[in-house]
């Protein structure tokens, strides 16, 4: 069985790099040309796409509305794994992620990555400050942005989330754009936080109903924040006995 495991992982690591190697030359066009920056969720969904079907994930996509591509958008996921990163690659929006910089240091991922998402190291305020800028910016330049709101993958019982941070429901508020609460019930199953291969999963995301934040004051970021909480909460309790 082990060895099995390793073949398997070992496979998945190939099949990721050499799609990644395959995909450089057009992620390149909007690291040049910024303004064709909806090609990142476009080459994203196209990365998601081939390298979980070549790696036998089965995966499916439920949305609880039908996304407008003229409307701007901040998804917020739960985070339990690191396969959450590239299973919101799936989404048919086009989105840029916002997160830690911790991939930064991955040779050449790292470097496309800096240049393509927002990163943030969270022991630096000033990194965090300058993170939230970005993200506004972003969104005048007319971005759709993934945020985990639990700032990384911090909980120890899986499915319990952490506590949220501020920044994503600021960004939202400020802007006048809506959340759309997301929930991957079973990545913290299938990869769990620290274990290199996988187990057999449907691997299922959950996309929520917007939050209009249209006529919020700042005053309402911990009512907007806590009503994302509880959705995305519910939601992960409904498959708990399934996942026993």
């Amino acid at each position: 069985m082990k060895i099995i495991r390793f073949l398997y992982t070992s496979y998945t690591l190939l099949v990721f790099t050499i799609l990644f190697f395959l995909l450089i030359p057009f992620f390149i066009i909007p690291i040049l040309i910024p303004s064709k920056f909806t090609w990142v969720g476009i080459l994203n969904r196209i990365w998601a796409v081939i390298f979980f079907r070549l790696t036998f994930f089965k995966y499916e996509l439920e949305y609880h509305f039908e996304p407008v591509k003229s409307e701007q958008y901040i998804f917020c996921p739960n985070h339990f794994s690191y396969l959450d990163i590239p299973t919101m690659g799936l989404n048919k929006i086009n989105t840029v992620f916002v997160g830690k910089n911790d991939m930064e240091k991955i040779p050449l991922f790292g470097f496309m990555y800096r240049k393509l998402h927002i990163t943030v190291d969270r022991n630096s305020l000033k990194s965090r400050y300058q993170t939230l800028v970005k993200s506004k910016q972003a969104i005048e330049d007319g971005k759709n942005l993934i945020i985990f709101p639990e700032g990384g993958i911090f909980t120890k019982t899986p499915p319990e989330m952490t506590r949220f941070k501020d920044g994503a429901f600021r960004t939202a508020i400020e802007k006048q754009i809506p959340i759309v609460p997301v929930t991957i019930p079973h990545n913290w199953i299938i990869l769990p936080d620290g274990q290199w291969w996988p187990s057999k999963h449907l691997m299922k995301i959950v996309f929520h109903k917007p939050l209009e934040t249209k006529g919020m004051q700042i005053d309402d970021l911990n009512s907007l924040k806590e009503q994302t909480f509880t959705i995305i909460d519910q939601e992960l309790k409904k498959y708990l006995d399934e996942d026993k």
